[in-house]
């Protein structure tokens, strides 16, 4: 995909159409393509978060990994749903593990160099920390709602 239908794609995306040109074209220069296999990992919880993800086609499974048995299954995402906030919070580690349901192509972000334009514009960090706190909103409160129905004893009220 090349610059300019990168920043043809993210300005008709929702997540992202109402940034600025500049915003988009600084995206656009921060990003690349790649291809993730079904059953491969994308990251895993604990590991540097340095990227976030447009999924372009594929399904994307959001997991919490457990300690014994089989992982959590939080949410599965599908094109156009945006993947990763680590990246922006300190310490920079995923919350989260990403495993491929099938075979995916990403649009992949690099998070420190638009983090480091975010240091020079706070504006435009301020503008990135609400999109993406909303998109940490809406992960964890899947978290919280997938676990209260697996992990949910028997009588327990």
């Amino acid at each position: 995909m090349s610059n300019p239908s990168i920043i043809e794609y993210l300005s008709a995306h929702e997540f992202f159409s109402d940034l600025g040109d500049d915003v988009l074209e600084l995206l656009s220069e921060c990003s690349n393509t790649c291809r993730i296999k079904k059953g491969q990992i994308l990251f895993r919880q604990g590991e540097n978060a340095d990227k976030f993800y447009v999924i372009l086609n594929g399904r994307v499974s959001v997991q919490i990994p457990a300690i014994i048995g089989p992982n959590l299954e939080i949410q599965t995402l599908s094109k156009n749903q945006v993947l990763g906030w680590s990246w922006l919070i300190p310490p920079y580690q995923w919350n989260f593990q990403a495993k491929a349901e099938e075979d995916s192509d990403l649009l992949q972000f690099a998070g420190p160099d638009v983090l480091a334009r975010c240091e020079q514009e706070p504006k435009l960090g301020y503008e990135l920390l609400k999109k993406f706190a909303g998109l940490m909103s809406t992960r964890l409160e899947a978290a919280r709602r997938k676990m209260m129905d697996e992990w949910n004893p028997a009588g327990f009220a």
